[in-house]
């Protein structure tokens, strides 16, 4: 199969698998230009079915060309994978679908070539931010801590949110997703956890992979929304929901924003 069919197939599906309806919704080609350009430090383009890198590596295959049911994509996703479901953005709840989870499949290859392959390599761009009271270990790379110290300034002026905020369930943890073969974005440094006296998770509530128990989200939208201009996506969006969870991922905000994707309509 030539690359262009494949890349056809793999938008027909993509757009079909979005349940977020936006003014425009992106195609596959459109959300790859948005991948690089949130990843200006290492994406330098995308040439036929591979993104490239400006370190001069080897390039990293974007559609592999299997059909995956969201088990199998969560597991093993390539970047055609993890750009297809569409995030809704703003203050507002929404109830999502079935295996809704925009933000939860990620393509491993691409985490560890923007952000490190090992504990190690991780580690070495780990610098300190402060947070309300206590330092968290945040990676650097692509902006994260700084976008982190970015949502906090903003935090920071609305003192009647702190209790949700500290003390944090932590940033950088090298490991797999509780239950899963895919790595955590804990891993990179580059996502965070919340307060957890006011979290909920599905697992904890005895849900079960695509029969998952509804929740009360007790964390404020306000929260969200603020974490959500500034790059980060929240667990709290997701089927598989994590309410405590934010994970640095600017392609997902960009596409968003691109789809005119709205958690409040």
């Amino acid at each position: 199969m030539s690359i262009n069919r494949l890349l056809a197939g793999a938008a027909a599906i993509f757009l079909a698998a979005c349940p977020v309806a936006g003014a425009a919704e992106p195609d596959l080609a459109a959300r790859l230009e948005l991948l690089v350009e949130a990843y200006p430090d290492s994406l330098s383009g995308v040439e036929g079915n591979t993104l490239l890198f400006k370190d001069g590596g080897a390039p990293l295959e974007i559609d592999d060309g299997k059909a995956k049911d969201h088990a199998a994509a969560l597991s093993s996703g390539d970047v055609e994978d993890s750009l297809r479901q569409i995030y809704p953005l703003g203050p507002c709840e929404r109830k999502p679908e079935v295996d809704f989870d925009p933000g939860r499949i990620r393509s491993d290859a691409l985490m560890m070539r923007l952000y490190g392959a090992s504990a190690k390599a991780v580690g070495a761009d780990l610098v300190p931010v402060d947070w309300f009271g206590e330092t968290l270990r945040v990676t650097k790379r692509q902006g994260a801590a700084a976008a982190l110290e970015k949502v906090r300034d903003a935090l920071a002026a609305k003192p009647e949110l702190k209790r949700y905020l500290s003390p944090s369930a932590g940033v950088f943890n090298w490991r797999k997703v509780s239950g899963a073969k895919n790595m955590s974005v804990h891993s990179f440094g580059a996502a965070i956890d919340l307060n957890t006296k006011f979290a909920d998770y599905w697992i904890w509530s005895g849900g079960k992979p695509g029969r998952v128990k509804t929740f009360a989200n007790k964390y404020p939208l306000e929260i969200v929304e603020i974490f959500e201009q500034h790059g980060f996506v929240w667990g709290g969006r997701w089927y598989h929901y994590d309410t405590m969870h934010f994970e640095y991922r600017p392609e997902l905000i960009a596409i968003a924003k691109a789809a005119g994707a709205s958690a409040c309509r």
